[in-house]
């Protein structure tokens, strides 16, 4: 019988300078660029589209330029309603034609 034992015979990483990797009987692959997720544009449509972005933009900004106004419109009307308002209780308690008919009741 040899000195060797049944443990020597398990190859061990250090003996070889191949390296096998186990991933389920697959090798890894190198890296891949990622799949361009549209064809190449033709120049033609990429300027219309650009054009329209332009446009859309535009009419962003004038109806957000129009909402602020509207806004302001309406914050001034809404003041000038309050004045208007107790205006009218104003007048309303100093006129005898708006005054209630009912007798005042006497204080107890």
């Amino acid at each position: 019988m040899s000195g060797k034992t049944d443990q020597d015979d398990i190859p061990l990483a250090d003996d070889d300078d191949t390296v096998t990797i186990i991933s389920g009987g697959k090798t890894p692959r190198a890296a891949q660029p990622l799949p361009k997720e549209e064809p190449p544009e033709d120049p033609e449509e990429k300027a219309r589209m650009i054009t329209q972005v332009l446009e859309l933009q535009n009419t962003l900004d004038d109806l957000s330029q129009r909402v602020e106004s509207v806004k302001e419109e309406s914050l001034k009307l809404r003041s000038e309603n309050q004045v208007l308002g107790q205006y009218i209780q104003n007048l309303m308690a100093s006129s005898s034609v708006f005054q209630s008919s009912q007798p005042p009741r006497p204080k107890q």
